[in-house]
């Protein structure tokens, strides 16, 4: 292979990322041709025309080193919501609702048949396969077709490959054009700009994920990068880059591969600790991601949304998912929470996705009376909602809440099933689901209900815990105990009327941010059980791995080990410690850093930059390490 093919043609083994030599000289490239282009245009139409078209062909050029042909799949999606989007708003000047609905239904539809196909296949097939004793396997349809046009077994029709994105592109098609119905924003009229707006390669295959409200309207406004906005993009690519390869990819190759490749050979201590720093690893690695592409983004003249805000700061799950993939929980709360009924209504939705998940939850545990306890309890909602309604029309704060966790536990399970086609994905989504419902309702308890739950609970789950003695048993029994301790303290606390101050406060936000970080982290133990598998062995192989670690983690210590595990990984716990000390320094000490780093005078800057690559690149691993949500 020449010079110049290795440099345009695709290679598997070598995409374009981040953490590469080739990605930011392929990006000081195109920067160079981007500030010659913006230096030499005349009329700002014209430049901003031209400007689109560039970086448009460019981020084609990027997604098709990083996925091949499925450039394809990229270019069709924007066609077709292109053109529906352009039909829809013709309907609706037209006074045709009806036409609309349906021409926003045939987007969808194509849309999410396109993502069910690439990602869900071999779920669906296995799925049926389990339920019917079928033999069904996942035939490629685009491959047997690309085969009819090149040499014949050119691509394999046994196997289908997800396309790196299509997750974060098909979301972003699907705003749009829902946007477009609800009249929000007006269809771009040039195709080019809105391909421009779907393939934007800095978020391109791995988010934020950004709403046409958000980003098209930058597409019409001129190019502007004053001094210190050049400062904060090169401290969030640097930034991101340090997360990347400092933090992340140093503690998943020194410690959490190895753990969760086989947990069976690592004590109980040692899984709880790899559990623990595989939080701050997805962390820094996703928020890594995004860090830099707002800095590449910045330095282009496009602002991207804030995607991470110290998400283990959080006192509960609702807050956690408030700072966490902020642009998912953005696009599920517009595009899913709110249809459903949000906190204000259920309806058809509602019922037929709790029925859905009791259906298929019954079928593959053939515990077939799921089914009927569903349908009792959604029968009693109904009752419920409809004797509230009778005895008060108005939206009453009980009502809401018991429309806002039926909606949005349905939005944390297909959340779950939009990272990953897996049962294990699904339980991560339900486990938070169930965790925001019982921090909603607890909230709005008295102290006296509060530590009586506890202590009922409590109790129920030590003595079944000494009855079958099983590790999944001693970890329930031992965090209820350690919750209960912390609220019979808080209980007797305001027993004696003692009045909050700065360090009772200090205290309870401390043992709200712990408890739901080792809730988040727990939860954590599926997600990470079904990254990084086949398709078409990852429900087996995910459960297996999570089972293996509660036994272990459950089971019996030795205690003996843990000296010698900390004297042995002393620089992973080191920088785990450091990770979670950085991530939990206030906002304003983090952006006073920002703001000096951004002012610093350029040919320190140069300084700072050049030091700081040195330091980083010492921590370059053999093997490329990918960005944990590419497979997403």
């Amino acid at each position: 292979m020449t010079f110049f093919e290795h440099i345009l043609a695709f290679n598997p083994d070598s995409p374009l990322l981040f953490t590469q030599f080739y990605f930011w000289a392929f990006f000081a490239l195109v920067y160079a041709l981007f500030a010659l282009i913006m230096a030499n245009v005349r009329g700002q139409r014209q430049g901003l025309h031209l400007r689109n078209v560039y970086l448009l062909f460019v981020s084609w050029f990027f997604y098709y080193k990083t996925s091949g042909l499925f450039l394809l799949i990229l270019a069709f999606v924007t066609l077709s919501d292109w053109v529906i989007a352009g039909r829809i708003k013709s309907a609706i000047t037209h006074n045709k609702p009806s036409l609309a609905k349906f021409l926003l239904a045939l987007s969808v539809t194509i849309d999410l048949g396109l993502l069910a196909y690439f990602k869900y296949a071999y779920f669906f097939t296995n799925m049926l396969n389990d339920l019917f004793g079928t033999g069904f396997r996942v035939f490629d349809i685009f491959a047997y077709i690309g085969n009819g046009f090149s040499e014949a077994g050119r691509f394999s029709v046994d196997t289908i490959v997800l396309p790196v994105g299509i997750s974060f592109f098909i979301f972003q098609v699907i705003s749009y054009t829902a946007d477009v119905y609800r009249g929000r924003i007006q269809p771009v009229r040039n195709i080019l700009d809105f391909g421009f707006y779907v393939s934007f390669f800095p978020q391109l295959v791995a988010g934020p994920i950004v709403r046409a409200e958000e980003f098209i309207p930058q597409l019409y406004k001129p190019f502007r990068l004053s001094r210190r906005v050049f400062g904060v993009a090169v401290f969030w690519i640097l930034n991101g880059l340090a997360k990347k390869i400092i933090m992340s990819d140093f503690l998943a190759v020194n410690l959490i591969d190895r753990v969760f490749d086989n947990p069976l050979l690592f004590s109980g201590f040692e899984n709880l600790f790899a559990l623990f720093a595989y939080s701050l690893q997805v962390y820094a690695d996703f928020s890594g991601y995004t860090d830099i592409a707002i800095g590449v983004a910045m330095l282009l003249g496009f602002y991207l949304p804030k995607n991470f805000d110290s998400p283990y700061k959080s006192q509960n799950p609702q807050e956690f998912w408030r700072r966490w993939h902020m642009s998912l929980g953005r696009w599920l709360k517009t595009y899913l929470y709110i249809p459903l009924g949000g906190n204000h209504s259920i309806g058809f939705g509602t019922y037929f996705w709790w029925s859905l998940i009791a259906v298929v939850s019954a079928a593959l545990t053939g515990w077939w009376w799921i089914i009927l306890a569903v349908g009792c309890w959604l029968a009693i909602i109904g009752v419920m909602d409809h004797t509230l309604k009778t005895r008060s029309p108005e939206l009453t704060p009980k009502r809401k809440l018991l429309y806002a966790n039926l909606n949005s536990f349905i939005t944390q399970v297909l959340g779950g099933l939009w990272h990953g086609a897996s049962w294990n994905f699904i339980i991560w989504g339900g486990i938070n689901g169930i965790g925001m419902i019982i921090n909603k309702i607890w909230r709005e308890m008295s102290w006296h209900i509060r530590f009586l739950a506890m202590t009922v609970l409590t109790f129920g789950l030590v003595t079944i815990d000494y009855m079958l003695n099983l590790p999944v048993w001693h970890l329930f029994s031992f965090w209820s105990a350690v919750v209960w301790v912390g609220t019979a303290i808080r209980y007797v606390y305001w027993l004696c009327e003692g009045r909050d101050t700065k360090l009772t406060a200090a205290f309870a936000q401390a043992w709200a941010v712990l408890q739901t970080f080792t809730f988040i982290t727990f939860t954590r133990l599926f997600f990470r059980s079904s990254s990084n598998l086949d398709p078409a062995t990852a429900n087996e192989v995910a459960w297996a791995t999570a089972k293996n670690m509660v036994n272990q983690i459950g089971g019996a210590w030795n205690n003996e080990i843990i000296p010698e595990f900390v004297y042995e990984y002393r620089w992973v716990v080191l920088m785990f410690v450091a990770g979670m000390v950085l991530h939990w320094l206030p906002a304003n000490w983090k952006r006073r850093y920002r703001l000096w780093f951004s002012a610093m005078p350029l040919w320190l800057m140069v300084f700072a930059v050049a030091i700081a690559i040195l330091v980083i690149y010492q921590f370059v691993t053999a093997d490329v390490q990918p960005f944990i949500y590419f497979q997403f």
